[in-house]
């Protein structure tokens, strides 16, 4: 299993108030596999998929990535598995404005001390992955979302993670780029990636392998 999250807790505090965000969660996803985790807005979904992602930590319990457990992990053991294992497309994008597509997609290796040269190489592969090395020179604003989405999928993939994890990665596009967006998670996933996508569509969700839900902090199999 590349990911097992056994017996989750996760609470939140303000002050002296507490709140159950994640509640007794197990989870098991297999190496390759493409897993949708449905629920409706404060269910949960994003503080699961913050675990995953190495953004936080369990209140209780115990959670494997590709076997490592990351309760046990330093911060800067945790920033390198982020780095090297974890991909990430999010709804907004997260694309610096000033930047080029290139060079947005090129930035991971910049944190990795990637040598300039082999930096622009490799950002080119990824952008021709997604069919847009026409518009490598092209700013944010120069975009449409559907194009936004792919470079920002380009930066997610361009370390080679193990596996991609995608919140609402469709949520502001249109349903054709919402379409487009989903035929490349599906051929990473043929290639290897194991994609972990959240969503309240269940449309999008049918995309995926296997669906579970959460709601309430509980996660039960879609």
């Amino acid at each position: 299993m590349i990911v097992e999250c056994r017996h989750i807790y996760k609470t939140y505090k303000t002050g002296r108030i507490e709140f159950p965000a994640l509640k007794d969660v197990n989870l098991s996803v297999e190496e390759g596999e493409y897993l949708a985790v449905m629920g409706p807005s404060g269910s949960g979904k994003s503080t699961l998929m913050n675990l995953i992602g190495c953004l936080d930590v369990p209140t209780e319990g115990t959670l494997l990535l590709d076997g490592e457990d990351i309760g046990k992990c330093s911060e800067n053991r945790m920033s390198d598995i982020r780095l090297y294992k974890l991909g990430f497309v999010f709804q907004t994008f997260h694309l610096l404005p000033y930047q080029t597509a290139l060079e947005n997609v090129e930035l991971p290796l910049t944190y990795a001390h990637v040598s300039r040269a082999e930096r622009r190489e490799r950002a080119m592969k990824a952008l021709a992955r997604v069919d847009l090395t026409s518009h490598s020179g092209h700013l944010p604003t120069e975009l449409s979302g559907g194009q936004k989405q792919r470079v920002a999928i380009a930066r997610a993939v361009i370390n080679e993670p193990k596996i991609l994890l995608a919140d609402e990665p469709t949520g502001a596009l249109d349903s054709a780029s919402g379409e487009m967006i989903m035929g490349i998670f599906k051929e990473l996933n043929r290639g290897g990636v194991t994609v972990i996508m959240i969503t309240h569509d269940r449309d999008i969700a049918a995309h995926a392998d296997r669906i579970v839900e959460i709601r309430d902090g509980i996660l039960t199999e879609g």
